[in-house]
């Protein structure tokens, strides 16, 4: 692989890597009277932020494996994951999305208006995960014909070509011939 493409990589995993990581992490607050109180994590909010977040790291692989046309469809499909994530980060923190949350959570049953607090830092560094991502997406529909791919050693043979085997290969070396050619 080239360098723009060692570089795409690393840019976009690390988006998927972010989206992930922020979902595992606390969003959102509530306190009630009483002293009950409970945390909810970006994954509680929205489960589909982490399935999502999955799937584009799946694409990104998934790119560096194919070529030409095909290539340029999964990057697409990785922009769409890119912004299915940007959309399911903000989804995660409307007020319906939180008092969904709050209902469900063992610690404020029978709170009825509990106070929400909004933690901005990991909301913030999934959108930035989203972001990479769908800039990862673009590239690769726009430029990922240009790179690299994988070895050829991987494809399928042809139905008559048969791999060499060690015996004809030294077979082949007491004749003097190069059985690599």
């Amino acid at each position: 692989m080239n360098r723009e493409t060692w570089i795409w990589a690393a840019g976009t995993a690390a988006g998927c890597l972010l989206v992930l990581l922020a979902a595992g992490r606390v969003w959102v607050s509530a306190a009630g009277t009483g002293g009950a109180a409970a945390t909810g994590t970006g994954g509680d909010l929205s489960g589909g932020l982490t399935a999502v977040g999955l799937a584009a790291l799946a694409g990104v692989v998934a790119v560096l494996a194919t070529r030409g046309a095909g290539r340029r469809v999964v990057g697409a499909l990785l922009a769409l994951c890119a912004a299915g994530l940007g959309w399911i980060t903000l989804a995660a923190l409307s007020q319906g999305s939180v008092a969904g949350w709050a209902r469900n959570v063992p610690a404020l049953h029978g709170v009825t208006d509990p106070a929400y607090t909004i933690e901005v830092l990991w909301p913030v560094v999934a959108g930035v995960g989203a972001a990479l991502v769908l800039v990862g997406g673009v590239m690769a529909v726009v430029r990922g014909g240009r790179w690299t791919a994988m070895s050829a050693r991987y494809e399928r043979r042809p139905a008559g070509e048969r791999p060499a085997d060690d015996r004809s290969m030294w077979d082949a070396l007491d004749r003097g011939d190069d059985p690599t050619s």
